[in-house]
């Protein structure tokens, strides 16, 4: 019963109900008409015998009988044609009930089904805009204004995360890039230090690139909504040159890549070439030597689909929506060597969502792993706003 939808509950309790009414009122109409039926012989007076059975009805003239002549009409059959009626009509009348119930719980459950499908379509970047009519029925007016507060709790706490985030980014970026600075000067003037502090300075080096790297990554997406997507992007060309951008890579592992389709949809020129930049960036870093990445965009009627894939190690299944979470990393040790921080898939889903698509594993294996993205081939055109750089 947990199973059932409410439109078929309602249904099967109205049948019910609609069912027991119509035997309680069969019994109480077969008990009334045996009742009076059997009455009838003891009600007439006169002297002859009329048998009305299943063959037929019988037909006399009462003037014929004298007035101390007693009649006994003798039914046969009628009470059992009777009760077998009755039975029919009360079938009859609980399932085109049933039917009738099935239909007018569904009109009336149709605020319930617009609200749900409201409700399916609610994302992080239009919190705003997915407010529910409260004019509604009185039934659902609570639930309503209750889903509206929450929407708009929900949309003051992650306003108020990405503006910390900012924030901190921003204000981390002056001492990071002045300790860089430092450290490459020290380095500059003092060229014949012992090995070990050589080494140590070269480590210190790196973590403070890392550390600038996910700094500037964490502006960029604190600051992905005031970023204009009104542009008509034409995706060949951004794929050819985002090769020519991951060539040193690419050839420092042996592998190759390949473009295949093209497409045009309309964005921000900028989120997208990071987004492909991304997908293809992790594609080279995580492949075997000597491995291939494909890069295949298709154009259908109203949506893009860009797929990205490689001939790598793959994605354990129980990972494979982990990935998309800021800071999450598969194999750690790897990202460490390549200087990742955790968050380019994160920035992937981001840029994804913001332009109205969505990203998923389409399928890993030992043999390599497919990433798929949708995008809408046009975008909701927005105020030109801050750009990323």
């Amino acid at each position: 019963m947990k199973r059932l939808s409410l439109q078929w509950r309602i249904t099967l309790m109205s049948v019910l109900l609609i069912g027991i009414t119509c035997v309680a009122m069969n019994l109480l109409l077969c008990s009334s008409g045996v009742y009076y039926m059997d009455t009838i012989a003891d009600s007439l007076q006169g002297g002859g015998t009329v048998i009305l059975n299943d063959g037929g009805a019988a037909s006399f003239d009462p003037q014929l009988i004298a007035p101390n002549e007693e009649l006994t009409i003798v039914v046969d059959g009628v009470q059992g044609r009777f009760r077998t009626t009755n039975w029919y009509i009360t079938a009859a009348v609980t399932l085109l009930s049933g039917i009738l119930a099935y239909f007018v719980s569904g009109r009336a459950l149709k605020p319930l089904r617009s609200f749900a499908s409201q409700v399916e379509q609610v994302q992080l970047n239009n919190l705003a805009d997915m407010r529910i009519d409260e004019d509604a029925i009185s039934e659902f007016r609570q639930l309503s204004r209750s889903f509206n507060q929450m929407l708009e709790r929900l949309n003051n706490a992650f306003a108020a995360q990405r503006q910390f985030t900012g924030n901190a980014a921003h204000e981390l970026r002056t001492p990071l890039a002045l300790m860089q600075a430092q450290l490459e000067l020290f380095s500059a003037e003092h060229p014949d230090v012992r090995p070990e502090t050589a080494e140590f300075l070269t480590l210190l080096r790196e973590q403070t690139e890392r550390l600038i790297q996910m700094t500037r990554t964490l502006l960029e997406m604190s600051n992905l909504q005031q970023v204009a997507r009104n542009e008509r992007i034409q995706l060949a060309p951004m794929i050819e040159e985002i090769f020519t951008d991951l060539a040193p890579l690419s050839d420092k592992l042996g592998v190759t890549l390949t473009a295949e389709g093209d497409g045009i949809m309309t964005g921000s020129d900028a989120l997208i070439y990071r987004l492909i930049f991304n997908l293809t960036e992790n594609a080279v870093k995580y492949n075997r030597p000597g491995g291939s990445v494909w890069v295949r965009v298709t154009q259908k009627t109203e949506k893009l689909l860009l797929c990205v894939s490689d001939t790598g190690c793959g994605i354990p299944e129980e990972y494979r929506r982990s990935i998309f979470q800021p800071f999450f990393r598969v194999d750690k040790s790897r990202s460490r060597e390549y200087g990742g921080v955790g968050l380019g898939l994160s920035l992937v889903w981001e840029i994804t969502n913001l332009h109205g698509g969505c990203v998923r594993v389409e399928e890993s294996s030992d043999k390599g792993t497919t990433i798929a993205v949708e995008l809408p081939a046009g975008a909701e055109t927005e105020p030109s706003g801050a750009d990323i750089s």
